[in-house]
């Protein structure tokens, strides 16, 4: 038996970019043959739908109303409901898993903290640092910024990435020698090809997915109309056809 969780994904309700509330993910991803999934919103440093000019309490409260939204929906299901953050500096962005909203209330100063100080606060708290999508190059992108230092993974296929941006980032998860995840980077219901991690056994909570993904338990894969296939079978996920056009900086 196997179980299936989706770890990178925004709501409406937090994300400006999402299209999709966080109660209408349940049925849906069930009926893509997944087990849970993380939600991700985008924080206040990203492409956030959460006003600027609210109080902390109240900017952290929208915040997490997607999360709570979808885990309020899934109620008396077997579909797990997760709450994870997608944060970003300089286009340089980390799925943080492992910390929650006590954790945001108690760090309203967290925005002005460096790479390694945000790095730190996350340990501290148990959880984890993966680079999402670290080689995509868009409009919005400057340049790639790699940070070694501060992450425990690295995310190898993100479904909104084309494949050679998702074997770099294969091949960087490789050499740096961290766990690899995979995700969909959904903001809206679509028909087509769904990142996610594998497990043999259900993931309890997010600190048991913490567990088990850095125990290395986790196979990434892709998800196609139910069927799960390990990124490690798929041989244009895992081979770059050229290197990046962007400038890299590694930090």
């Amino acid at each position: 038996m196997s179980y299936i969780y989706e770890t990178h994904s925004h709501t409406s309700q937090a994300s400006k970019c999402g299209r999709t509330l966080g109660r209408d993910y349940v049925e849906y991803m069930q009926g893509e043959g997944f087990a849970g999934m993380i939600i991700t919103d985008h924080f206040f440093n990203g492409n956030s739908a959460v006003p600027t000019d609210l109080p902390w309490k109240e900017r952290v409260e929208m915040y997490v109303s997607g999360y709570e939204d979808a885990k309020k929906a899934s109620a008396g299901t077997d579909f797990n409901v997760m709450f994870g953050i997608e944060y970003n500096f300089d286009c340089d962005e980390y799925l943080i898993y492992g910390v929650d909203k006590k954790w945001l209330l108690d760090n309203p100063n967290i925005m002005d903290r460096s790479r390694q100080d945000v790095y730190k606060l996350v340990h501290g708290a148990g959880g984890i640092m993966v680079q999402a999508h670290p080689f995509r190059e868009r409009y919005y992108i400057k340049n790639i910024n790699l940070t070694p230092s501060i992450v425990d993974g690295i995310e190898i296929f993100n479904a909104a990435n084309d494949d050679n941006m998702n074997a770099l980032a294969y091949c960087y998860a490789k050499e740096l020698g961290v766990p690899a995840s995979a995700g969909s980077d959904i903001h809206i219901r679509y028909d087509g090809p769904k990142g996610g991690m594998m497990f043999h056994e259900k993931i309890v909570d997010i600190k048991d997915y913490v567990r088990k993904f850095m125990a290395g338990e986790g196979i990434p894969v892709v998800v196609n109309r139910g069927k799960a296939t390990p990124i490690e079978k798929i041989g244009s996920y895992k081979i770059p056809e050229y290197g990046p056009t962007y400038d890299v900086i590694r930090y």
